[in-house]
This record gives structure tokens, sequence and C-alpha cells, in this order.
């Protein structure tokens, strides 16, 4: 079963910065992954950023100029750099992934960003 192994969440104060990391398998049987998505408290879960195979990258309106996302592809992982943070970036944090064959929508287990006013 493939998993998605996500770190770096955490408690900051409203104009800090944290970094989260999502590792996943590579290889044939391995993922593709394509980004980070977040789920606030009563709120569907909504993209934060994307990106391509190409090192493209796309951003919600709502974090562009302060998060970053970017990848490792020998390491298979993906991050994305948040800075300048505010109390609605509040949120469970998810990493997005495609199998490599069958193309499944995978998702990381979930880290929690709290961010203090």
């Amino acid at each position: 079963q493939v998993q998605l192994v996500e770190s770096g969440g955490g408690l900051v104060q409203a104009g800090g910065s944290l970094t989260l990391s999502c590792a996943g398998p590579g290889g044939i049987f391995g993922v593709n992954l394509k980004g980070w998505y977040r789920q606030a408290p009563g709120k569907q879960r909504e993209l934060v950023a994307r990106i391509n195979s190409g090192g493209g990258t796309n951003y919600a309106d709502s974090v562009k100029g302060r998060f970053t996302i970017s990848r490792d592809n020998a390491k298979n992982t993906v991050y994305l750099q948040m800075s300048s943070l505010k109390p609605e970036d509040t949120a469970v944090y998810y990493c997005n992934a495609e199998g490599v064959v069958d193309h499944y929508d995978y998702w990381g287990q979930g880290t929690q960003v709290t961010v203090s006013s």
C-alpha cells in the first residue's frame, strides 16, 4: 500500500514560518507528488499549491507570495515553505500524489498547522 509520509506541522505565531515535507515511494510502482491541500474546521478541503513534473507551480490566491512549493526528485519529496503565516492558515495540510501505474489519487495522513494571533 502506498504511504505518503508528511512532517513539519506545528504551532507557530502569526508572522512565523514553517516548512512541511511529504515523501512518497519512487519508481514504477511509486507516486508522482502533485501538491498540498488544506482543510480547516467546518470547511471543504482546498488546494494550496501544486507542482508538476517540469517544476511548474500554481498557488491559491490566498497564499501567493507567502508560500513556496518545491520538490526533490532524487528523494521523491515535495516541500511547502510557509512564511508570514496568518491565523486563517490554520488547518490540516494534506499531501497529494498520483500513482505512476494506477493513476490513483493518494493522500497523506495530514499534518496540523496552527497559527496563533
